[in-house]
């Protein structure tokens, strides 16, 4: 028996002994597998950064160069309510002595197909070049709506454009863009650090500027008059135009085309950073854009000494995103992300295209077609002091106008799903809601010239009891129109929003 059991012992112990030699050459299988060399451009998972931080590069290892090529598709809508402060003292209007912004105008539409392209080229590890240009297929702007006539009222017995309102419907290259993107920091190199990207572009206008237009024009009226046509028949205001600045870029035979681009030329920047744990990849960053008023667009028409702002509008963006990536297959280049993003962008003071800009600069008002001069001079008449200069360039109302600052909110999901070595797509959509604001914001004075009483115009005050005693507050800005900046009368976009969807298409070489 004793015998019998040690037997027993010894089969127990074997059979042990046995398992643990199977499962230790199992691990040891697996681990050689494991460390197994990636092929190229082989995807390492659980490390790869998402789409957001991710750069094409060259020279990287056996990888001489990459090239990817994308191409697609951007539908946006947007919407606005715009309303107008009233200067009636009517009790349905103001009550207490306050102004009340209680007159609807009009509710806005914009309906906008891109057609997005983008190529990256590989430079150097972690570093591309990349060339960007939007085109615009179609967009369609309109305000609908029954206002009032106090609404629409400039001057006592003017109506200062109509309601409902169509623009014609423009297409274009919106710009050009070409800049470097780069991985400072990239997590995949070094699994301790983070992903930093950074990336900056200039935008190139290179097709023709927005000019205000309507799809309608009364009777006698031109479809894209030039702001100098102030008798809207096609006739240029030559004999008081003395400046071949202001004739620059028009055509005053009636054939000015309503063009789509922002005539400017831009400076854009970002940076984003990004950790991946395993299969979620939280990231924040900032966005930037700076954009210079061409002189040849609508803007080298109003860009003058008087004005507060005479610049497009500065942005920056805060951003913070959440990608997951659920599944990958590093043996055959596949892999599905999903990518959820909140944004908010502050918008400074600047001269923009506002929801009005085709109705203001197209519009038969003749307080906004009659042109200002933009300079004041000391006068012979010692009781006035200060009286027009002729001979300064004149001022028309191009349907730029000076715009509030005020921010906005986006809300983005996209997904993307890497088919083949070769391909991967990408689709998404989001939404925008933009804090209410005024659109026609402009100040009479500019209070950083006030030194010259001459060229003061109206802007002083009383500093003693006599005229000359007056004190120069600044100088006059002849962009500032009465029917459209002074309090009780300007301008506001109530409520906006806006919503994308698209679906892009890439091709990695």
């Amino acid at each position: 028996m004793v015998g019998r059991s040690n037997e027993v012992k010894r089969l127990r112990t074997g059979s042990v002994l046995a398992a643990l030699a199977a499962v230790g050459l199992l691990l040891m299988t697996d681990s050689l597998k494991a460390e197994e060399p990636r092929t190229v451009r082989e995807p390492d998972v659980l490390s790869e950064a998402a789409e957001v931080v991710s750069v094409v590069d060259a020279f990287d290892g056996e990888d001489p160069f990459d090239l990817h090529f994308r191409l697609g598709f951007q539908q946006t809508w947007k919407s606005s309510t715009l309303t107008r402060e009233t200067h009636s003292t009517e009790a349905q209007f103001s009550s207490g002595g306050f102004t009340a912004n209680n007159l609807k105008v009009a509710e806005y539409t914009e309906v906008t197909s891109r057609m997005n392209t983008r190529l990256d080229i590989g430079v150097y590890q972690d570093l591309a070049l990349v060339v960007r240009m939007p085109v615009i297929l179609s967009n369609d702007r309109k305000l609908d709506g029954a206002p009032g006539a106090l609404a629409l009222q400039g001057v006592p017995g003017e109506t200062l454009f109509s309601v409902p309102f169509d623009s014609p419907t423009r297409s274009g290259i919106e710009y050009l863009a070409i800049g470097l993107e780069t991985d400072l920091l990239s997590q995949w190199r070094d699994p301790t650090k983070p992903t930093w990207n950074f990336g900056v572009e200039g935008r190139f206008d290179i097709s023709e500027p927005m000019r205000a237009c309507t799809e309608a024009p009364a009777a006698g009226q031109v479809k894209c008059a030039d702001p100098g046509d102030i008798n809207r028949n096609g006739t240029p205001d030559r004999a008081t135009t003395p400046n071949a600045i202001e004739l620059e870029g028009s055509n005053f035979s009636g054939g000015r085309r309503p063009g789509v681009s922002r005539g400017t030329t831009g400076l854009a920047f970002h940076t984003y950073m990004s950790k991946r744990v395993k299969y979620l990849e939280p990231y924040a960053g900032i966005e930037g854009l700076i954009e210079f008023q061409n002189a040849s667009s609508e803007y080298g028409r109003t860009d003058i000494q008087g004005a507060l702002v005479n610049h497009p509008p500065l942005s920056g963006t805060l951003v913070m995103g959440m990608a997951v990536i659920p599944w990958e297959a590093r043996e055959k280049y596949q892999r599905i992300e999903f990518d959820t993003r909140f944004s908010g962008t502050y918008r400074s003071e600047g001269r923009d295209y506002s929801e009005l800009f085709d109705a203001i600069g197209s519009s038969e008002a003749a307080s906004l077609r009659d042109p200002k001069f933009s300079q004041y001079q000391a006068s012979s008449d010692p009781e006035v002091l200060s009286e027009v200069n002729e001979n300064s360039s004149k001022i028309y109302a191009t349907g730029i106008t000076d715009v509030q600052q005020h921010g906005s909110y986006n809300f983005m999901g996209g997904a993307t799903w890497s088919a083949t070595e070769f391909v991967k797509f990408n689709a998404g959509a989001s939404v925008t809601l933009v804090q209410g604001h005024l659109i026609t914001f402009d100040q009479p004075c500019n209070p950083d010239f006030k030194g010259d009483i001459g060229k003061a115009g109206p802007c002083r005050n009383t500093g003693g009891a006599t005229v000359a005693d007056l004190v120069a507050t600044g100088i006059p800005n002849a962009n500032y129109r009465e029917v459209l900046n002074i309090p009780g009368r300007r301008f506001r976009v109530d409520s906006s929003s806006e919503f994308d969807l698209w679906l892009n298409a890439t091709l990695m070489f």
